[in-house]
């Protein structure tokens, strides 16, 4: 598909766009940020250093998010949340640092349409861009419809409504980065060459859904045949070959790099990062409310955007971290699927 829409996540203030690199935010090869608390090793997968075929491989990608041309690089080791950060794990990093999230200091986030729990003067209006999404005032990571909603048997669900700014503020606190994207990629196809999702080629397994994403007639009715509405819980689905789970799906999850269409041209080959500087952040793997018929975003290349300081009900993340130096980790092979 060659046309340009709007990403399923709405722009926020745009207070903290245009700022250079912040070197704290991780590069592949580099230490990680100290914190007071190191990142637990069993919720991080090994991901063995390797050559990675990058790119849309298929032509499913709108032009302009830039996800061609196919192209290879190398990637060092390194270590990666096997899920996106849940509920429970932020709420351990608020505890600890009495963090205020940038949806909680603006008094408010984005929340989609039919999701909406708030009273009438809770609404503060619609993005013009994409009408499905609403402003609601005390729409936060504990609240995540709106205040009336709550976290109750939520968790294990991934965090939501979390900016680059938080994302980043708890990475560092836990003594991790935010993955580059060329990490995320290469993780995200868990050592299958060329495919559309991290389990191949085909979206449903017969009758089986195998991530979070819209069904139904976008934006007016979610018949969620996956069995969800919103976020599943962060292990709901079969991980992937290299034990990450949902990494298409679910939530939106921010990489460490600023985003530019043309990136891809101007590449290094070993562990590339993007531009130096730029306005928006890379956003990767879709979310419950990626759609065929609107963003098909749902896939491995998809490559989208935002302001570092968006938030939003389906707008998440995961740490990444340096492989330890004194574990050994084998040269991957790359795994081909049966046809």
């Amino acid at each position: 598909m060659s046309d340009q829409r709007p990403c399923c996540v709405p722009a926020g203030p745009g207070s903290s766009a245009g700022a250079a690199d912040d070197a704290a935010a991780g590069t592949a090869g580099g230490a990680p940020a100290s914190g007071p608390r190191g990142v637990d090793p069993t919720a991080m997968a090994a991901i063995p250093a390797g050559h990675a075929v990058l790119g849309d491989h298929f032509g499913d990608g709108y032009a302009g998010d830039g996800e061609a041309p196919v192209h290879e690089v190398e990637v060092s080791a390194f270590r990666l949340g096997t899920t996106t950060v849940t509920n429970r794990a932020f709420a351990a990093f608020v505890d600890a640092t009495g963090h205020r999230t940038t949806a909680e200091t603006e008094g408010y986030s984005a929340v989609f349409h039919t999701d909406v729990a708030a009273a009438v003067a809770d609404v503060l209006g619609r993005s013009p861009a994409t009408p499905w999404w609403v402003g609601v005032r005390g729409a936060d990571w504990r609240h995540p419809e709106g205040p009336r909603s709550d976290l109750d048997d939520r968790a294990e669900h991934p965090v939501v409504h979390v900016s680059y700014d938080d994302a980043l503020a708890f990475a560092r606190w836990a003594g991790s980065r935010l993955p580059t994207e060329a990490e995320w990629e290469y993780a995200a196809r868990g050592g299958l060459v060329g495919r559309r999702y991290p389990w191949g080629d085909d979206l449903m397994a017969g009758d089986t859904w195998q991530c979070n994403i819209f069904q139904g007639s976008f934006p007016a009715t979610n018949t969620a045949d996956d069995g969800w509405t919103t976020t599943a819980p962060a292990t709901a689905y079969s991980p992937n070959g290299y034990g990450l789970h949902q990494m298409v799906g679910n939530v939106w999850e921010w990489c460490s790099d600023w985003f530019d269409p043309a990136a891809y041209d101007a590449r290094t080959r070993r562990d590339p990062r993007g531009p130096a500087s730029g306005t928006v952040r890379v956003m990767r793997g879709g979310s419950f409310l990626c759609h065929d018929s609107y963003c098909n975003r749902y896939r491995v290349a998809a490559r989208s955007a935002a302001p570092p300081d968006s938030s939003a009900s389906n707008l998440g993340f995961r740490c990444a971290a340096d492989a330890p130096l004194d574990i050994p980790i084998d040269t991957p092979v790359s795994k081909e699927i049966d046809a």
